[in-house]
């Protein structure tokens, strides 16, 4: 099937008439148009990047060669496939969303003077900060241009610029903390909808936007676009006290080496005595490792993980009750599939 003859296909996959209806060959087929999709989306962001000003164009396709789990054009992409054919505005999206998502990533490893990112150096080692920081800033110029592109879609440019303000704001909120460790669930939170889940949120909104959905579908995908966020988070948070490195590819304790207080930590405090924990937290910040083993040890026999474990269960449960807003389609049950492909990581 050819990507002319294969559009109409997911426009009557998609139709609510449709529910119920849909062969297995017409599920693969639906799958394999995003496929395909993925890829030209995949090709326009490496455009953006080459004509970027060296170095800085250099920098930026180092970690895009990198590759990654492309969660978030993913979403953004089967948003617009529940309600309409996948067309130049919603690949420009979806791009714009994976350019946001490396400019965060060539930032945080700055401030968090990252060494290491998708197993190999991070821009910053290699570039210097500098050149890191400004290529971020090239690339969120760059996201800007392609949503702003369709002056018809002001919705989608003004909640992008929202979204920017909430990830900037989340991350100066975390940067505070590491003056001094906050071990409070509430800020915990605040960070991770500002940094984690508004790009989730928005990549839903404009997918479902630019497919043609209504007001309520567009918020019911927002708010399954949040719960993936914050799901997202919490299982990779677990997963740094808590996972199989072979299975997950996060090394154990990588985010504690960083100082990073997680939801985990936050409530192994909460269960024991603070401020042992806090003291721990101050002595890894210093380089300790013996305190890296103690604190990484105590979360884990705490308890803590298992209820981390069961709000992250929480979040996917909630997103998958938002999917009852959306019509039943291949690619309905495709954004099910990334829910249930998350929950599984925690099972």
């Amino acid at each position: 099937m050819t990507l002319a003859t294969a559009l109409p296909v997911l426009q009557e996959t998609a139709a609510p008439e449709r529910v119920g209806e849909l062969p297995a060959a017409r599920v693969a087929e639906v799958r394999a148009l995003v496929a395909r999709e993925m890829t030209e989306v995949e090709d326009l962001v490496r455009a953006r990047i080459e004509g970027g000003v060296s170095p800085g164009a250099e920098s930026s396709r180092h970690l895009f060669d990198a590759g990654g789990k492309r969660v978030r054009p993913l979403g953004l992409l089967l948003a617009t496939a529940c309600f309409g054919p996948l067309t130049a505005r919603a690949r420009d999206l979806a791009a714009a969303a994976e350019i946001v998502h490396m400019a965060t990533l060539l930032h945080d490893d700055v401030i968090d003077d990252g060494d290491q990112r998708r197993g190999r150096p991070t821009s910053r080692r290699i570039w210097g900060n500098a050149v890191s920081v400004l290529a971020g800033d090239m690339l969120l110029v760059e996201a800007l241009r392609l949503a702003s592109a369709e002056a018809s879609d002001r919705a989608t440019w003004t909640e992008l610029v929202e979204t920017l303000g909430r990830l900037v704001d989340g991350e100066i909120i975390q940067l505070r903390g590491r003056v001094s460790a906050i071990l409070d669930e509430a800020t915990y939170f605040e960070i991770v909808r500002g940094k984690t889940a508004s790009l989730f949120e928005w990549a839903l909104r404009a997918g479902a936007r630019a497919g043609g959905a209504g007001p309520h579908a567009i918020d019911a995908l927002g708010r399954f676009g949040g719960s993936i966020g914050l799901a997202f988070q919490l299982v990779d948070d677990l997963l740094d006290y808590d996972g199989d490195a072979a299975r997950t590819g996060k090394t154990l304790f990588a985010d504690l080496a960083e100082g990073k207080v997680t939801l985990p930590l936050i409530r192994a405090a909460a269960a024991g005595d603070g401020a042992e924990i806090a003291a721990l937290v101050r002595r890894v910040r210093e380089g300790d490792d013996d305190a890296a083993r103690e604190l990484g040890a105590r979360v884990r026999n705490s308890g803590a993980c298992e209820r981390v474990r069961q709000l992250a269960r929480g979040e996917t449960d909630r997103a998958l009750a938002e999917l009852a807003h959306v019509p039943h389609c291949a690619a309905s049950e495709a954004l099910a599939d990334v829910v249930r492909g998350l929950a599984a990581r925690v099972s």
